[in-house]
């Protein structure tokens, strides 16, 4: 099953001094096996563009639509048996303790 994992920042990041897992070796160590299919660090919020129409009319407005201290920074595409793997691999991410990481399935319309 695929799942998008959205690696967003925190205001209130872990506080345990142990080093985190560096980001490289965790992209290396998925990729070997298989799991992240692809993966991007996002441009600055500043860089956001947020496209609406509304009655016919194309409203454009700059940086991101939602008003919040927490932001989307990157993204990792995976491939996981199942959610408790998907779990895992986004436990192990490194901004998963610096920020968070919100997993979500990609549909399945064939079903």
């Amino acid at each position: 099953m695929k799942y998008m994992m959205f690696v967003c920042t925190d205001t209130e990041p872990d506080t345990d001094p142990t080093p985190e897992t560096d980001i490289d070796v965790w992209v290396d160590e998925n990729d070997a096996k298989g799991r992240r299919l692809q993966g991007m660090v996002l441009a600055p919020k500043a860089t956001a563009t947020t496209v609406r129409v509304r009655n016919g009319q194309t409203l454009i407005t700059d940086g991101p639509f939602a008003e919040t201290k927490e932001v989307i920074c990157g993204f990792d595409l995976i491939e996981c048996a199942d959610l408790d793997e998907a779990i895992e691999v986004a436990r192990t991410h490194p901004m998963a303790r610096g920020g968070r990481i919100e997993i979500r399935p990609l549909a399945d319309f064939e079903q």
